[in-house]
């Protein structure tokens, strides 16, 4: 388990670095002056002293600088928030998409896991048609419709929730239910197609004709099982998750790092796209040795193929 655990954790550092040094390509390439963007209008003596200082002329210096800064754990500074550096925003924001997200995969489990094991004991029952119709709607309708219309009912008409910002917990319930919407539906569907699949096993008509509880052997021998793909589901899905979602930050006015991301690209601000990126593959990779950790643990077979 160790060597396993290592062995992704070595690979993961390779995979940062690659998204970390092809984000800075990509930042670069984009036409623009980062520091003329937006309302900015500095003197033309400021900006070639910043250009110096950053060595901005020289993108491999640049990007040296970008790295040297990443070793100290500096990220350096941001062109888009004036007194700002991309160490203090993200120490700002970074908790809040974190504290929604992880609400948000909660939410999913709780929710998701129940209903696609109910939908599978019962199928073409009218829980299962009924779960089936509220997995589509979760998958096709887009945040923006489902937090407007929960902020219109909740906090409108109902006055049982904040109209938007942060601060307090009651600002937490709705964001974190809109951005869970889509996740719980996916987690449905995926623990209903995986039950279906291990309740016709051998094992299970085993478990069955040696007089176990039905429950026990749905809850206990068949879950367990089914649980492997959603795991999978679950890796990348944690990560998105945590790095915020930008429709639901704007509905709900939320100082997320997801507003910070997008503020930042339409502001051709470098050093703050990067740091947003590293945050966002950093939460991936070390999500994914979280859930291959757990692959081997639920299933001791494919600790070898891991």
């Amino acid at each position: 388990m160790i060597v396993l655990v290592v062995r992704r954790c070595v690979l993961g550092v390779v995979t940062i670095f690659c998204v970390y040094a092809l984000t800075f390509v990509m930042a670069i390439s984009i036409p623009g002056n980062p520091l003329r963007q937006g309302p900015r209008n500095i003197p033309a003596e400021a900006e070639r002293a910043l250009r110096i200082r950053y060595n901005m002329d020289n993108n491999w210096l640049y990007f040296t600088g970008f790295v040297a800064g990443l070793a100290r754990l500096d990220f350096g500074p941001t062109f888009t928030y004036n007194d700002w550096t991309c160490n203090q925003i993200i120490a700002d924001a970074l908790p809040v998409s974190v504290m929604i997200g992880l609400s948000a995969i909660l939410i999913a489990v709780v929710a998701g896991v129940p209903a696609g094991v109910f939908g599978a004991v019962g199928r073409n029952g009218w829980f299962d048609v009924t779960t089936g119709a509220l997995v589509l709607l979760g998958v096709s309708l887009p945040a923006f419709v489902t937090g407007s219309f929960l902020l219109i009912v909740f906090a409108m008409y109902l006055k049982v929730a904040p109209v938007g910002g942060w601060g307090t917990l009651a600002h937490l319930p709705l964001p974190a239910l809109t951005l869970a919407l889509p996740f719980t539906a996916y987690v449905a569907r995926l623990t209903r197609v995986a039950m279906l699949d291990v309740l016709g096993s051998d094992f299970i008509r085993t478990a069955l004709a040696k007089g176990l509880a039905p429950r026990r052997v749905i809850w206990d021998h068949a879950l367990r099982v089914a649980f492997l793909p959603i795991l999978s589901f679950l890796g990348p899905a944690c990560a998105q998750a945590m790095t915020g979602s930008f429709v639901v930050e704007k509905v709900y006015g939320v100082p997320g790092i997801g507003q910070h991301f997008v503020n930042a690209a339409l502001n051709l601000d470098a050093g703050l796209v990067m740091s947003t990126v590293l945050v966002f593959a950093v939460l991936l990779v070390a999500m994914n040795v979280v859930i291959d950790v757990l692959y081997a643990w639920f299933d001791p077979r494919i600790k070898d193929a891991l």
